[in-house]
């Protein structure tokens, strides 16, 4: 039966904390796209295309065509960051792009300027910017950017928004006793407790106006159950974690076929070397520690060494990430796999990713923007598992692991919009569907 979804009519107000390079490189690929300048490469909900049906019936029509999306043309903009430039200057710092792509745009980038942002220095260290907010504790912080985002969307004329964590990855702190319970949180957070996280302030702020929030980092900001608390109570959506861009996204491809193949696993190295603003902060070891964790734990679950202890029992896996700075926002990824196979005969697999995380990264913003919009508006709320193809480290309800077979997890997303409009599930099971 087809849900019932809310009409996408009117603008989707997109709140934006952390206005560098990903976000930057996002805003002008969105209004080049508006122009006719460019395609939406690497998007899912603007060129990729969903089956129906048997085989037989050859119908697969774009998504965009068989979910009810918002269009990109309604999408409007803001955010916070701790530096005030407007988001032409933050794309020319960033590097990322050529001004072939920002020139032409110039006038739409400059119109975006940062609101201060709410920043603890004790959770990034290596950065420091002016344009942060003051107040007299963190609930305080909190409300201020409630009243941005009224401000805001009373002056845009709409009444739905979604927010994206585009903001740097935050020193690693373990929940503790104070993420138990929203009770709990919001008394820590009038007690200026320091356990608060700055990127939970701003998700507290979001759900509390029940606005869905996408966490793009690694950071805990939705999976402390606190905040999934206040998801639930205000039936609001949030996904997350940690956009699935490089050298992740690579294991996520190659790590199912050696599965599936029963291709024994004896060490994973990677290590990546980057210059961008994300590259410096995660040369401080503790913010490392947060992406470190997210990063191993991909192999983890998705190779299943208690199913197959004989090939994944014990393997060696080790993450690096180098700040360097000449290679900018240009990240290069080296992996080196030593596998087995029959007989024990050891082999070798060797991978030089040679990307740009803010390019891979920019088109599932859209997608995660477009879709959690669309899980709110057919009465979706909570954790949204299904949009677990696009994070290293996706969340699921407790008590489940996480899948991270990136093939799944696509599956998982396809038949979720087949459910949602009253399409019969694919499973590729039965002899119907080869005929």
């Amino acid at each position: 039966m087809k849900k019932a979804i809310a009409s996408a009519k009117g603008k989707l107000v997109v709140f934006i904390p952390g206005m560098g390079s990903i976000t930057s490189t996002f805003l002008a690929g969105i209004f080049n796209i508006r122009k006719g300048l460019s395609k939406p490469f690497g998007s899912l909900t603007e060129m990729g295309h969903i089956r129906l049906g048997k085989r037989t019936e050859s119908k697969h029509p774009k998504i965009k065509d068989f979910v009810p999306l918002t269009s990109i043309n309604d999408l409007e903009f803001a955010g916070w960051d701790i530096f005030d430039h407007n988001m032409y200057k933050a794309a020319i710092d960033a590097g990322v792009i050529r001004s072939e792509h920002i020139d032409p745009v110039k006038s739409e980038l400059e119109a975006i300027k940062p609101m201060p942002a709410v920043f603890d220095s004790e959770y990034v260290k290596n950065i420091s910017g002016p344009n942060v907010k003051k107040g007299v504790n963190k609930m305080d912080m909190a409300q201020q950017l409630i009243d941005d985002m009224k401000k805001v969307m009373k002056e845009k004329g709409s009444d739905r928004a979604v927010m994206v964590w585009n903001a740097s990855t935050e020193a690693y702190h373990a929940p503790s006793a104070i993420h138990e319970s929203l009770e709990a949180f919001e008394k820590a957070m009038k007690d200026n407790d320091p356990e608060i996280a700055p990127s939970s302030i701003y998700a507290y702020a979001a759900l509390t106006l029940g606005i869905p929030f996408i966490n793009g980092a690694p950071n805990f900001s939705v999976d402390i159950k606190a905040i999934q608390e206040l998801a639930n109570k205000n039936k609001v959506p949030i996904a997350g974690k940690d956009w699935k861009t490089g050298q992740t996204l690579m294991k996520t491809i190659i790590g199912p076929g050696l599965k599936t193949r029963l291709l024994g696993l004896n060490g994973w190295f990677s290590t990546n070397i980057l210059g961008n603003r994300d590259g410096e902060v995660l040369d401080d070891p503790s913010n490392f520690k947060t992406k470190e964790v997210s990063k191993l734990s991909v192999l983890d679950s998705m190779l299943d060494a208690e199913q197959y202890p004989e090939l994944y029992g014990d393997y060696y896996h080790k993450v690096r990430i180098n700040y360097y700075p000449p290679r900018g926002d240009e990240k290069e990824a080296w992996d080196n796999i030593d596998i087995f196979g029959w007989l024990g005969m050891p082999m070798q697999i060797k991978i030089n990713f040679l990307c740009r995380d803010s390019i891979l990264a920019a088109p599932i913003v859209l997608d995660t923007i477009q879709f959690i919009d669309l899980a709110q508006r057919a009465g979706f709320y909570g954790t949204q598992e299904w949009m677990s193809f696009y994070f290293k480290s996706p969340m699921v309800k407790e008590g489940l692991k996480p899948y991270h077979d990136i093939f799944i997890q696509k599956t998982k997303l396809e038949n979720t919009l087949r459910h949602m409009m009253g399409e019969e599930l694919i499973t590729r099971l039965g002899n119907e569907y080869y005929e």
